[in-house]
């Protein structure tokens, strides 16, 4: 098992909890009171924190809402905290492309933000996932069914061998 994995399990069993909090910032539906600080997204995720980090197993912020929001800052300030509080990290970025843009994606994931785990698209092929799983010690969790309505359009079709499409994404995930 590797360090994001172990660290995970650890958090479990001591907060006896499998929850995870999404942090999915919205600028504009903030409460006024942040709205006023210099820092809105700062504030606002920090305060979730606060109240929540006793009864979850990890945090996974949202890169997009932060990269919108200009507020990059912010998330690499978020992600320091929660590692600072031995909070494990997943950055729900989504990531996935040829093999070379894939190899920057990783580096900006674990380098950059410094993430414990991220979010990866396999439906552009094995090599498109590889650079994020040589990081032995990061996680990678591959999407293989969304829970948007949409995703139906492509990931519920049946496969000519049987199953479907999500189906077979899941098993080439556990290496069967």
């Amino acid at each position: 098992m590797n360090a994001f994995f172990e660290a995970i399990s650890e958090r479990q069993e001591a907060v006896n909890s499998l929850l995870c909090v999404g942090l999915d910032p919205e600028l504009q539906r903030l409460p006024d009171s942040y709205q006023l600080t210099d820092r809105p997204i700062w504030e606002f995720c920090k305060d979730v924190i606060e109240v929540t980090r006793d009864v979850v197993c990890c945090y996974k912020p949202q890169f997009a809402h932060f990269a919108a929001a200009d507020a990059l800052e912010d998330l690499k300030d978020i992600i320091a905290l929660l590692k600072a509080e031995g909070l494990p990290v997943i950055l729900d970025a989504k990531r996935g492309d040829v093999s070379s843009t894939s190899h920057y994606y990783a580096r900006e994931a674990f380098d950059v933000y410094e993430a414990d785990a991220v979010t990866v698209n396999p439906y552009l092929g094995g090599d498109s996932i590889t650079p994020f799983l040589e990081r032995e010690n990061k996680g990678v969790i591959l999407l293989c069914r969304t829970s948007n309505p949409g995703g139906s359009d492509v990931q519920n079709k049946m496969l000519a061998q049987g199953g479907e499409l999500y189906e077979h994404i899941a098993r080439l995930a556990a290496g069967d």
